[in-house]
């Protein structure tokens, strides 16, 4: 028999004052994971809004199906690197079918319950790929960290820095001042305050800066009005 989720199993002893805390921990997590998800459709070869249908529909999917009362789902930069590779191959509607299959793939490992197998995988292995893969989501930013003119950035990791190195003239002192400006608040802002966290200040901070002083920095919206509202990747090779 199929367990029951732990979103309705909650119910029958649900308050009030915790109503008030989820909804106030809801607010926190959508306001830093709405731009994180845009972030990571970006650096995917999508459009920001795909992110945003990403992010919602599968919070939501996440929070009423889960197996535990306390839990937070949202968009992951693991799969920047491999949804980037098939957007970049097949298009999105290659990517449209390749998340079918993985969907299909995971209920077929949780019926089998193959979900403990993952407490045979040495830990090292664990780290080192995640480690791996935080390298090469940091090195997909340098571009627009330090407001590079260039054209497609490669693929391949060592012609992806040469790149850079090749472009590094055209850096902008006004995207490396908003990049270490939000950098700085990320890491001291714990230190003033644990209430509210740091992503939403380094947000809130960033784009009054950009407005205010009127920075010529990229943003979501120039960057989807220089492409067109119609601009979508296609399936090459």
């Amino acid at each position: 028999m199929p367990s029951i989720p732990e979103s309705i199993r909650s119910l029958k002893d649900y308050s009030y004052p915790q109503f008030l805390k989820d909804l106030m921990a809801g607010g926190i997590v959508g306001i830093v994971a709405l731009p994180l998800a845009m972030a990571f459709a970006i650096a995917s070869g999508v459009p920001p809004e795909r992110g945003l249908f990403t992010a919602v529909i599968a919070g939501f999917l996440i929070s009423a199906l889960g197996g535990s009362r306390v839990q937070i789902g949202g968009p992951t930069g693991a799969f920047v690197v491999i949804v980037y590779g098939i957007v970049a191959r097949y298009g999105v509607d290659g990517l449209t079918i390749c998340t079918v299959l993985a969907g299909i793939l995971l209920m077929v490992l949780g019926l089998a319950r193959f979900g403990a197998a993952i407490k045979f995988i040495p830990y090292p292995v664990v780290t080192g790929f995640t480690s791996g893969i935080a390298v090469i989501i940091f090195s997909s930013q340098i571009k627009d960290l330090l407001g590079l003119s260039m054209g497609a950035v490669p693929a391949p990791f060592l012609a992806k820095w040469g790149a850079y190195a090749a472009s590094l003239g055209s850096a902008t002192t006004a995207a490396v001042g908003v990049s270490l400006g939000s950098l700085a608040i990320l890491i001291l802002w714990p230190k003033v305050s644990r209430m509210v966290p740091a992503p939403i200040v380094a947000i809130l901070a960033a784009s009054a800066a950009v407005s205010w002083l009127g920075l010529p920095v990229e943003t979501i919206g120039s960057r989807r009005s220089a492409r067109g509202p119609s601009a979508r990747p296609s399936a090459t090779g």
